[in-house]
């Protein structure tokens, strides 16, 4: 559930930056400016410490690969809040969501959950570096030229993260079924048998049985 929480949390971190892509300096002469773009401003900083980011002001001029990278992501948050809660009523240490059974299948729609996320932002930020990179190595393209960001570094971690606290859920409502599956056993046969050697030798043998009957101790005198 940590694992899972903490790459949420690196992917909102990394859907609200500005870095995604950063101007390259390897063809710039002057290095004391850079431009960073996100998924929803794009900014200009100097060597000084002060930017000014200037937002999207529209939805339908904006490339489509950046619409698929916010839809990707929105989602990627979306689904990771639902899987953080049923992954709380799941575990066994809270007192709400029923019987055992019921608790190790909320934790596998959580660990389900978490993995479709991890996959919706390792999608999104891999499109946008497919993107980035392809323009760089471009040769016919004139325009200015980026670099991956960290935004890009940081979703990729929180999708690597949630991929594998999704995998842990999962292992756990299997391990969590094996144990509960009934198994063979020969409990009864074993009793029957232990009954049968615990009792007396005299009224297993019926032969021993009418012997003592038939001579007994007055029978000498």
């Amino acid at each position: 559930m940590v694992l899972c929480v903490s790459g949420i949390g690196a992917i909102v971190v990394a859907i609200t930056s500005n870095e995604w892509k950063v101007t390259t300096r390897a063809s710039s002469v002057i290095t004391a400016t850079w431009v960073f773009q996100g998924l929803w401003m794009n900014c200009a900083g100097n060597a000084l410490g002060s930017y000014h980011c200037r937002p999207h002001l529209t939805i339908f001029r904006v490339e489509g690969f950046l619409q698929a990278c916010r839809a990707l992501m929105i989602s990627a948050v979306v689904i990771g809040f639902f899987g953080t809660v049923l992954g709380f009523l799941g575990m066994k240490c809270t007192k709400i969501g029923g019987s055992d059974q019921m608790k190790s299948k909320m934790a596998c729609a959580a660990g389900i959950l978490f993995i479709l996320s991890g996959l919706c932002t390792l999608s999104g930020c891999s499109l946008y570096a497919h993107k980035t990179t392809t323009e760089f190595f471009d040769p016919s393209f004139v325009s200015q030229k980026y670099e991956l960001g960290t935004a890009l570094f940081v979703g990729w971690s929180g999708a690597a993260v949630c991929l594998l606290g999704g995998c842990i859920f999962c292992c756990s409502f299997a391990a969590e079924c094996n144990r509960s599956r009934p198994g063979y056993s020969h409990a009864k046969a074993r009793s029957l048998m232990s009954l049968r050697s615990r009792e007396p030798k005299a009224e297993r043998d019926p032969m021993a049985q009418g012997f003592s009957k038939d001579f007994k101790t007055n029978s000498y005198v």
